[in-house]
This record gives structure tokens, C-alpha cells and sequence, in this order.
């Protein structure tokens, strides 16, 4: 394959609003050793995707624009590089690569280490398994790798309707926790047949005020909104934990959970091949399922990011950039 071959990408010169978000040419990625070459049908986007855009979110990994956003995808194996022995050209794969390093997810071709991708869940469709890598990978590696979240255990899930909340109900309740989530009366009876076991409207009720001897919360809104990662160290039990990922710990709440006699922890998502090979496992097995709210066309980009920053999505919100 020529080096020089092109195709077509979102691609940003500048942070700022969604309108920063343009189609353009790129240069097409040529596999190294124990990469592959992956043609993508479809893209998740996430909020670390618009955070990013305006400058925030994982900026700091990916430097000044021009760049290309996105990290979820799934397609298809066109190319391996020497060495990879696990892909093969014509395999149907999904992945996160390079987080939270640049993977420039919203292009028509993508290359990573092999080892960072897995074979795609046979039962869902390309645009279903593109909103899953980011958001179930935090969920599993959260409450299953930093929790180590046991049966019987007690979990309080923020923002349990949204892409990352969705996939940890579910794979809490695998995993054989009680399940309690925040969101909004709206979401209530999904999130039941999801598997939840308890939900507070945070629009109606203080959590704090309900809840107590909490193991676990896994907290996906932070202190940046009504001071919740700070409220909810009052729920957990005695040398219980929160794992904070949106925004981190921060000096104040980790000397308030010092304080309080608790545990608290950061969180970044991890590139997992192996994670996802069990996740889309779990999700063939129809233990966990996916939540996609609309398919947007990559050249709606910023559409997509405009809906996104809304707070309102119920799962995920996926492009679709080839068939």
C-alpha cells in the first residue's frame, strides 16, 4: 500500500465548539509490526471525544490541532502488519486503541496493535459494537480490576442511563452485586430490566440522604456537578470506595475521604483486547446488552457532539463511516 494513499477523515484545526469538526483528507495509515490495518464501519462517541475537541478532556495526549478524534471503533481487518498471528484480514473486530493517546477513530481506516482490538460480538451490528469499547471497558475495569467487586456487595452507580452507566449495572449485576443507580424517572424502568435493584431520581431525591454502608460507588459525574463525588463519600461504608472518573481526586476530596474513614481513587480507561474478548462474550450470551440512542453519518460529526453535550442521552451515540 502507497504511504501516500489518503482518505477521509474528521479532522480539526483548532479547539472550540462542534462547528471545528470537518470533513477532510488524511493520510491512510500503513500497519507496523504487530499492528493491523482496520477499515472502519463505524465510530462511539464519547464525552472525553468533546471534552477533548474544546480542549479539555485528554488534550494534554494529543497536543495542538489538526488532529482526529475518536477512539471506539469497529470494522474490518484489511491489512496485518508482520508478526500478528491472532487477526487476519476479513475479520470482524472492535476495539479502543491507543487511549489516551490520538487513535483517530473518525476516519475511514485505523491502525493499533492487534492486541488492542478483538473480534467483534457476532451478534450486533457494526454501529452497536462501536458504542461499546471505551464505555464497557471503563465499567469492567473499574468494578471488576480496581473494586474487585464481590457478590453480595452493595454499588451505587451515577448516572446509571448513560454510556458508561449502562454497561456497569449490567456487568455489576454479572458480577452478582446489589445494584443501586441515579437517574432521572424517565430511565427507571429501563435501568430495572438492565438489572438494577434500586434508582433515585437526583432530580427528586438526595442520594445522601437515602443511602448508607455503600461498598462501592462508581461515581461518572463528579464534583463539578451538586458536589458529588464530596456527597457521596458520606454513603459509603467504613474503609469503602469511590472510584472517581470523570474528574479524578482531587486534594480536597481525598483528604475529606482520609477524614471520613474511606477510600478514593482516580480512573483512566485502558486499551484491552482481552477485556473485550470477554465482554463481547458476555454480550453474545445476551448477559449484557447495548444501548444505542441514534446513528448519526460521520459527516454529521458535529451534530453528534451537540447532542452529545446535552446530558441527555439515554446509552450511546454512534457515526456511521462505511458500510
Amino acid at each position: 500500500m502507497s504511504a501516500s494513499a489518503q482518505m477521509t477523515a474528521v479532522v480539526q484545526h483548532s479547539f472550540g465548539a462542534p462547528e471545528v469538526l470537518k470533513l477532510g483528507q488524511t493520510a491512510r495509515p500503513v500497519p507496523l509490526p504487530t499492528e493491523i490495518l482496520v477499515r472502519v464501519h463505524a465510530a462511539g462517541v464519547n464525552p472525553v471525544d468533546w471534552q477533548t475537541r474544546a480542549g479539555a478532556g485528554v488534550a494534554w495526549a494529543l497536543g495542538q490541532p489538526p488532529f482526529t478524534l475518536g477512539w471506539d471503533v469497529s470494522g474490518t481487518v484489511e491489512e496485518v502488519g508482520f508478526g500478528v498471528t491472532i487477526l487476519a484480514p476479513g475479520d470482524e473486530v472492535y476495539g479502543m486503541p491507543w487511549f489516551p493517546r490520538a487513535a483517530g477513530g473518525y476516519a475511514e481506516f485505523v491502525t493499533a496493535p492487534s492486541r488492542q482490538f478483538a473480534r467483534k460480538p457476532c451478534t450486533i451490528t457494526h454501529e452497536q459494537a462501536a458504542a461499546v469499547p471505551l464505555a464497557a471497558l471503563t465499567a469492567w475495569q473499574t468494578l471488576n480490576d480496581t473494586a474487585h467487586l464481590q457478590p453480595g456487595q452493595r454499588v451505587l452507580i451515577h448516572a446509571a442511563a448513560g454510556g458508561v452507566g449502562h454497561f456497569a449495572v449490567q456487568i455489576a449485576k454479572h458480577l452478582g452485586a446489589h445494584v443501586i443507580g441515579t437517574a432521572s424517572s424517565a430511565r427507571h424502568d429501563w435501568l430495572t430490566e438492565l438489572g438494577a435493584d434500586q434508582l433515585i431520581d437526583h432530580t427528586k431525591v438526595a442520594f445522601d440522604d437515602v443511602l448508607a454502608d455503600i461498598d462501592l460507588v462508581l461515581d461518572l459525574v463528579g464534583d463539578a456537578r451538586d458536589n458529588t463525588s464530596t456527597r457521596s463519600l458520606t454513603v459509603l461504608r467504613p474503609d469503602g470506595l469511590i472510584v472517581a472518573v470523570p474528574s479524578g481526586v482531587s486534594p480536597e476530596l481525598a483528604a475529606a475521604a482520609d477524614a471520613a474513614g474511606v477510600r478514593a481513587t482516580p480512573f483512566l480507561v485502558e486499551p484491552d483486547g482481552t477485556a473485550l474478548t470477554r465482554i463481547a462474550e458476555l454480550i453474545d450470551a445476551g448477559a449484557i446488552r447495548v444501548e444505542v440512542e441514534e446513528v448519526y453519518p460521520l459527516a454529521e460529526v458535529a451534530r453528534a457532539h451537540t447532542r452529545g453535550q446535552a446530558n441527555r442521552t439515554r446509552g450511546k451515540l454512534v457515526l456511521h463511516v462505511a458500510s
